[in-house]
């Protein structure tokens, strides 16, 4: 593997991310860009995102006026030993980098158990003893999930993680896996850990690369634009959706913030709304009106257990369970923390009419809809 070479001379390379050109690590990358320029970038991208991730790159320094120079791609894979990276890259990323982002993961909740196992905690062991290499480190930011926190119900502190009830599919279950190594290792690595809601668009503008979270839900209700649209089942839990500015935001500037080290954050709604009132706020923003009845998510589950009719959905039968009452998230430690870097979370009924307006728009670009099987 090679690196990409450029004439013009780098300044010192000072972040590295895997996971690009991923949906949040790509804006994350546009974000330091923006917030700190001059600095220069390492990105680890698999061999199947070799053209994108060079493409994403091209617009990204045309953007921000930015030479490409400050940025190195280097063709590599999580779950192999030292992120199947030769010597001489390895030598020379170590002189060099301090701040590590660690984004790459398998992001699917009908995920394979072998899949999920292989990228996100073999892939996260591999990052993790490779960040041990790294004599420069100032910071190893690591994004797990929320949702880590499985079958358990009541309140979950950024602070714990236990496996008590197990889990409703093997994104979570692994995901838990691999933040447990990170943890491991918080003696050796200056980390935080970023546990992210359901990642949404935009708020600002609605835009997102795939239609997943609650764009599901924007995919089940224009399938049935011709009927009444009801409730699904009480809607009890809590819709825990954030914007990915938000999360940019927040890790961006928590990978700077001294007193972040060691510490795990919720990014989540600090005041969410429930799954049934979110569901209804959608109806409003692309039908016009809310649902007046309600039918029980047992049916829609038995429903969803049809592969023809979930394939003419595009939603999975997983999606429903977190209609169900599930836990609530405290982020004491996001919000003290953030509003001292004045980030904030907008609330879902602030920009859910963008992000309809965005479904409307583009429901019918397939490279943005996740085909379910």
């Amino acid at each position: 593997m090679k690196l990409s070479s450029h004439t013009e001379r780098r300044p010192k390379v000072s972040y590295f991310v895997t996971g690009f050109p991923g949906f949040i690590a790509t804006r994350i990358v546009k974000k330091l860009v923006a917030d700190h320029p001059g600095q220069n970038f390492t990105l680890l991208v698999h061999a199947s995102q070799m053209q994108k991730a060079r493409n994403s790159l091209a617009d990204i320094s045309g953007e921000q006026d930015i030479p490409q120079s400050r940025f190195r791609i280097i063709e590599g894979d999580i779950t192999k030993a030292n992120l199947g990276l030769t010597k001489d890259e390895q030598q020379e990323i170590a002189e060099e980098v301090t701040i590590v982002f660690h984004l790459a993961a398998i992001y699917d909740l009908a995920v394979a158990e072998s899949v999920a196992e292989e990228i996100n905690v073999t892939g996260t062991q591999n990052v993790t003893n490779w960040v041990k290499t790294l004599p420069k480190l100032e910071r190893y930011i690591y994004f797990s999930t929320a949702y880590v926190s499985g079958n358990r119900s009541g309140t979950i502190l950024e602070t714990e993680l236990i496996d008590i009830n197990g889990f409703k599919n093997f994104y979570e279950s692994t995901k838990f896996k691999a933040e447990v190594i990170v943890r491991r290792s918080w003696d050796e690595i200056p980390t935080t850990i970023i546990r992210p809601g359901v990642v949404t668009g935009d708020s600002r503008t609605g835009e997102t690369d795939k239609f997943d979270g609650p764009f599901f839900v924007m995919r089940f209700i224009d399938k049935f634009s011709k009927i009444p649209i009801p409730n699904l089942g009480k809607g009890e839990a809590l819709f825990n959706v954030v914007p990915v500015n938000f999360v940019v935001d927040a890790a961006c500037n928590l990978a700077h913030f001294k007193d972040a080290e060691h510490k795990t954050y919720h990014l989540v709604d600090p005041s969410p709304h429930t799954a049934r009132d979110a569901f209804a706020l959608i109806c409003q923003a692309q039908m016009g009106f809310t649902p007046h009845y309600t039918i029980p998510l047992r049916l829609v589950e038995g429903a969803l257990s049809i592969p023809a009719f979930r394939r003419w959905v595009g939603v999975e039968k997983e999606t429903l369970e977190y209609f169900r009452i599930g836990p609530t998230y405290d982020s004491f430690q996001a919000q003290k923390d953030l509003a001292v870097l004045g980030v904030t979370c907008p609330d879902f009924a602030s920009y859910v009419q963008k992000a309809v307006d965005y479904f409307v728009q583009h429901k019918s670009d397939e490279a943005k809809i996740i085909k379910v099987t």
